[in-house]
């Protein structure tokens, strides 16, 4: 999909960017664009240029080749050309620990040209943002994992920029401080600001973004909105089964037994039956316990970019993360 034809100006545009270390190259030609106040996903496994990639965007590297426009600014040749525009929050702070909550926010309030009344002001604001008021005259170096990434956000947007850029922000966090971080990640983008979220949480990209570009061993392999990426999923049914003793061969025996459906093996004791059509969980628990098999659950799902994914890349459904796995993230 052309992010601009519309006729919305574009934040974001990249053109056949290319980036190697060694002989590895880790951004493959990546050309996309993204619309002035669109939340826009780069959804893709670990290792698969999404850091790289927002790297370059926002200044951190050079690419080898291509060109980069952020705000309608050429950074190709002067990467911090844009650099009043945008906010960043890396995938590892970047904020002093020595200093307090509200010292690194001042200090980065400062970088930016605040007013020193403007600046304790906003940083005030954000902290409250945040449920971290009390934590405000505390030592960064000491705050949870989940405090810090809080703190990060509120950093990257100290200065009110017209986009931010995040890499992987609710990774290893605990369930309260990533839901808040969406929350404020929906509600700053409702208010205008444009949103470049790199992730490899398949829920989090569905839940938040309005378009995604899947990115897969440092290339494009699909980009397109939400809803449209859905669409090949749609009226598919899907049950997942897990059973409690490793029965060998059961997938097979499933597949004899049932040929109108379709057995994908996601682990040991753990099966994914999909079909056009409702699926009859009974019968496909009563065969596997007659099988020798313990049941511990049979549940229904929901189609999700999970499935398209797999559709898109053929890389297997834990290529990518899933939050209820990483800590509890599903929020």
């Amino acid at each position: 999909m052309n992010a601009t034809a519309c006729g919305a100006a574009p934040a974001i545009e990249v053109a056949g960017l290319r980036k190697s270390f060694g002989s590895v190259e880790a951004v493959s030609g990546l050309s996309f664009a993204v619309v002035r106040g669109e939340f826009f996903g780069f959804l893709g496994p670990n290792g698969a240029g999404k850091t790289t990639t927002i790297n370059m965007l926002i200044g951190l590297a050079r690419p080898d080749a291509g060109t980069i426009r952020v705000g309608g600014i050429d950074c190709t040749r002067n990467p911090k050309a844009a650099q009043s525009l945008i906010g960043v929050v890396p995938d590892e702070s970047n904020l002093y620990p020595e200093l307090t909550g509200f010292d690194n926010l001042s200090f980065c309030a400062a970088l930016y040209g605040l007013p020193k009344a403007e600046r304790t002001a906003r940083a005030r604001e954000l902290l409250a943002a945040f449920g971290l008021e009390k934590a405000a005259d505390r030592r960064f170096g000491g705050y949870s994992k989940g405090m810090r990434r809080k703190l990060a956000i509120a950093a990257g947007v100290i200065h009110r920029p017209e986009m931010l850029f995040l890499d992987e922000p609710t990774t290893g966090i605990d369930v309260a401080s990533a839901r808040q971080i969406r929350q404020f990640l929906s509600d700053i983008h409702r208010a205008g600001t444009t949103v470049f979220l790199t992730t490899h949480y398949i829920e989090e990209a569905e839940r938040l973004c309005g378009r995604i570009a899947f990115i897969v061993s440092g290339r494009i392999v699909r980009e397109d909105t939400v809803a449209r990426l859905l669409d090949p999923v749609k009226g598919r049914h899907l049950v997942r089964i897990e059973w409690n003793n490793r029965a060998g061969e059961m997938c097979a025996r499933l597949a004899a037994a049932f040929p109108e459906l379709s057995f994908q093996p996601e682990g040991p004791g753990l099966v994914r039956v999909e079909s056009g059509e409702p699926v009859r969980v009974g019968p496909l628990v009563r065969f596997l316990e007659e099988a020798g098999a313990e049941v511990a659950e049979a549940r229904r799902l929901r189609p999700s970019l999970e499935d398209v994914f797999v559709q898109v890349t053929g890389l297997a459904a834990g290529a990518l993360g899933r939050e209820e796995e990483k800590g509890g993230h599903a929020a």
